[in-house]
């Protein structure tokens, strides 16, 4: 198959391996694969974007100027440049069809920077905004495929507040096949139209043969570990894990805490540490790349994932953070958020709170600190579960499996996944 990975953000992004492992996992498979992306994070860049030469299989957007005026003399010079295709480029200035997109000429930039047509078997958009867009160049004739969207979280809470509701019936009319990543948010999709016989569960995965599972054991004196490892962002809840650790401290336990990620928040995580007095039990780690992440992982007693729904109502999918985690072998303490439920057995492979309840979740912790004998056992049943339902080789075998079908031109294109498949997709 000839797959398009259609990006409007950075490739490849730190934050975003996901999406990385999809594409690597596809070319070991045969396909052929064309990224279209906005630019790059090269802060940290992962091993296979070199070695699956990765940059050679991207075509970066030309940025979209932030001020309208100079956006409207690129258009103007692309016209130009364009003269056989005004009547395309015209469309995509047609604000009633295509709405802001249209309107702020920014459908326009992308529509001239992908003339003439690219034909592809599969669009695979993650995020639905990306979907949304890619079905409007489809439309206009600039891009050809079979619709395949890939649902993660914030595009089905913070996106609709800040749009509405109906922001996707375009593309529900439209695509062929649309894989939410969790059951949580598959629901959500068919609430809001969706047609149910084109969804499919699809998790994300992670690589389970790059992380060894260990029993975790608690030594005489020995310090309790936690570790998180996630983007410093609101709906990431790691104030209440600092506030939670804090009280651990004042109950007289030796707690050391590692932070692994940075973003947004970075800063007033560091200063609310400081201000709870916990001085050098927490260590912000920063961004780490792949390679670094399993031995700090393997370091730590108990993974933390306190998720909560942010302000402006973005939420989780399954953090892949905690799919690490549990593969490591740790017992886990996360909330009952969004697709988390999905992926942490309460009590079989560690512990769920509520959300934003430093009680609770300082309990949790508390009560796990007091049995490390149960440690090993909740280890194995969340290294068992990630095994079954989160590996990445059995995920990207399926995900080529569902593309195949959406390529295959049907009606209702996952129609064409066997009965004993159709299990897997609601695991």
């Amino acid at each position: 198959m000839r797959i398009a990975f259609f990006l409007t953000g950075r490739f490849p992004a730190l934050t975003e391996t996901f999406i990385l492992s999809q594409i690597t996992g596809l070319l070991d498979r045969g396909h052929e694969i064309e990224i279209l992306a906005a630019g790059s994070d090269d802060r940290i860049v992962h091993p296979a974007v070199e070695r699956y030469r990765l940059r050679e299989r991207t075509r970066y957007w030309a940025p979209v100027p932030a001020n309208r005026a100079h956006r409207a003399l690129r258009v103007a010079t692309l016209l130009a440049r364009h003269a056989g295709r005004l009547g395309t480029l015209a469309r995509a200035m047609d604000g009633r069809r295509y709405g802001r997109m249209a309107s702020s000429l920014t459908l326009a930039c992308w529509t001239a920077d992908l003339l003439p047509r690219r034909d592809y078997d599969v669009l695979y958009c993650h995020f639905g905004w990306n979907g949304l867009y890619a079905h409007m160049l489809r439309d206009l004739g600039v891009l050809s495929g079979r619709l395949v969207t890939a649902f993660h979280g914030a595009d089905l809470s913070w996106h609709l507040r800040r749009t509405s509701e109906d922001v996707y019936r375009p593309l529900f009319a439209s695509g062929e096949l649309f894989l939410p990543i969790s059951e949580r948010w598959r629901d959500r999709l068919v609430a809001l139209g969706c047609p149910a016989d084109r969804v499919r569960v699809h998790h994300m995965g992670i690589d389970c043969a790059r992380l060894r599972p260990e029993p975790r054991t608690l030594g005489p004196r020995e310090a309790l570990r936690l570790v998180s490892v996630s983007r410093l962002v609101e709906k990431k809840g790691i104030e209440y894990a600092l506030r939670a650790v804090a009280r651990l401290v004042a109950n007289g336990l030796d707690v050391r805490y590692d932070v692994v990620g940075d973003g947004p928040l970075s800063e007033p995580l560091v200063r609310l540490a400081g201000e709870l007095g916990l001085g050098p039990r927490v260590r912000f780690l920063g961004a780490r790349g792949p390679e670094e992440v399993p031995a700090v992982l393997r370091s730590a007693h108990i993974a933390v994932a306190p998720s909560v729904i942010a302000s402006d109502g973005d939420e989780e999918g399954i953090p892949v953070g905690l799919m690490e985690a549990m593969a490591t072998g740790m017992p886990v303490v996360s909330t009952r958020h969004s697709g988390i439920p999905e992926l942490v057995e309460d009590g079989v492979s560690g512990q769920l709170v509520p959300e934003r309840d430093v009680d609770a979740l300082a309990a949790a912790l508390e009560s796990l600190a007091a049995r490390p004998e149960r440690w090993p056992a909740m280890g194995q049943a969340g290294r068992r579960r990630v095994e079954r339902e989160f590996d990445l080789g059995l995920q990207n075998e399926r995900l080529a499996r569902l593309l195949a079908a959406a390529a295959g031109g049907s009606a209702a294109p996952a129609a064409g996944i066997a009965a004993s498949d159709r299990g897997a997709a609601r695991a």
